[in-house]
């Protein structure tokens, strides 16, 4: 049965918002380490819907239950040929994706902040899928990989775009050419995980519960200032920051709220 915004659970994920506006979203497929099948994808898009209207939503945890966080795709369940009304790969059915593109995508087009808390198998599919969030936590065990070219593919999910700025260039070809297995702790250095924790659910709600408590407006300015970063010039950089500040401060509520804030952090100074 398809997630709604009253009901937050299926066979497939599963959304439990608590009162400090973080959201725990898991991926409830274990029996399968969470593999991606058709309806997989088509139930974290709706996750992705759901999350978008979501009332008072600060912070997202992305976890996977069981063994796993996602063993990537579920290749038994892809070999049936698809239908004539389904859309082709270079249909953007989802803005500026396809659908598989979606599954990822949909983390970093959140207004808010996404973190995931990676465990035991992280491979192909699944490592786009945590890779689409602000902030990714690993077990120092988790087995890592991008799989597509040992099948002859190449990754299709988002990956490249996810990745930029996030591994050296050289690396990251390395790894996508060899398929190379690396574990939590390596892809911290190589940039694809931010921290390492022996529980990595727990670690990813305390980061998310400091964001909770930080100004919902500024929060969500932030990620949409970090989200053309990469892609503007220095000019329009300053430009969408000065755009963003002037609405943060122009209503009275939320200058009282930055200055209440920061007169709390000069009396936190004092006491030290």
């Amino acid at each position: 049965m398809p997630l709604s915004d009253t009901m937050t659970k299926n066979d497939r994920i599963s959304i439990d918002l608590g009162e400090d506006g973080v959201a725990q979203v898991r991926l409830t497929r274990p029996d399968k380490m969470n593999a991606l099948d058709p309806e997989m994808f088509e139930r974290i898009i709706e996750a992705g819907s759901v999350l978008q209207r979501m009332k008072g939503l600060r912070v997202v945890v992305l976890s996977g239950e069981g063994k796993a966080f996602c063993a990537g795709l579920d290749t038994a369940s892809f070999g049936r040929t698809p239908s004539p009304d389904e859309p082709g790969l270079t249909e953007r059915t989802y803005g500026n994706s396809n659908k598989f593109q979606q599954v990822a995508m949909q983390w970093r087009k959140l207004p808010v902040p996404v973190i995931t808390a990676m465990h035991g198998v992280c491979f192909g599919g699944g490592l786009q899928i945590a890779s689409g969030a602000d902030i990714r936590v690993a077990h120092p065990e988790t087995r890592m990989a991008i799989m597509e070219l040992k099948w002859g593919l190449v990754p299709d999910m988002g990956g490249y775009a996810l990745w930029r700025g996030l591994v050296r260039d050289d690396v990251l070809r390395e790894l996508i050419y060899t398929n190379r297995e690396f574990s939590g702790e390596e892809a911290q250095q190589l940039g694809l995980a931010t921290h390492v924790d022996a529980d990595p659910v727990a670690r990813a709600t305390a980061i998310a519960s400091e964001i909770a408590n930080r100004n919902p407006h500024a929060i969500r300015a932030a990620k949409r200032l970090q989200a053309g970063m990469m892609e503007r010039d220095t000019d329009a950089i300053l430009m969408e920051e000065s755009i963003e500040q002037h609405g943060i401060m122009r209503t009275k509520n939320q200058m009282e709220a930055v200055m209440a804030g920061m007169q709390k952090r000069i009396a936190n100074f004092d006491d030290v």
